[in-house]
């Protein structure tokens, strides 16, 4: 079994705090009328973080690690739930509508 150490918990928790600044900084730069194809364009990467999630989950040994897979599967599963929904609505501002015509007016 391979014992974490302190110092190993820092580099993680400095890595975690690096990884949310850089995701702040890069997102409040993008104009916001970019966030939806980008939020669309991301669905992936969700998927990517449920197959972490997933293999966080089964390799746990204690209940608390059960706990902490089971929520990032769970709130993985919720983004990639989101960027669908948000994608379909997206793209449903680019269907052609059905306009009716107008009435014709009668010639007298």
């Amino acid at each position: 079994m391979i014992t974490a150490t302190s110092m190993t918990f820092i580099i993680a928790l400095y890595i975690f705090m690096l990884a949310a600044f850089t995701g702040y900084v890069v997102i409040s730069r993008v104009p916001s009328i970019l966030h939806t194809p980008l939020m669309s364009g991301s669905n992936f990467i969700h998927g990517i973080v449920v197959v972490g999630a997933l293999d966080a989950l089964f390799n746990a040994t204690s209940i608390p690690g059960q706990i902490i897979g089971f929520i990032g599967v769970f709130l993985g599963a919720g983004n990639v739930m989101g960027g669908y929904v948000v994608t379909d609505r997206m793209l449903a501002m680019f269907r052609p509508t059905q306009k009716t015509a107008p009435p014709k007016k009668e010639q007298q």
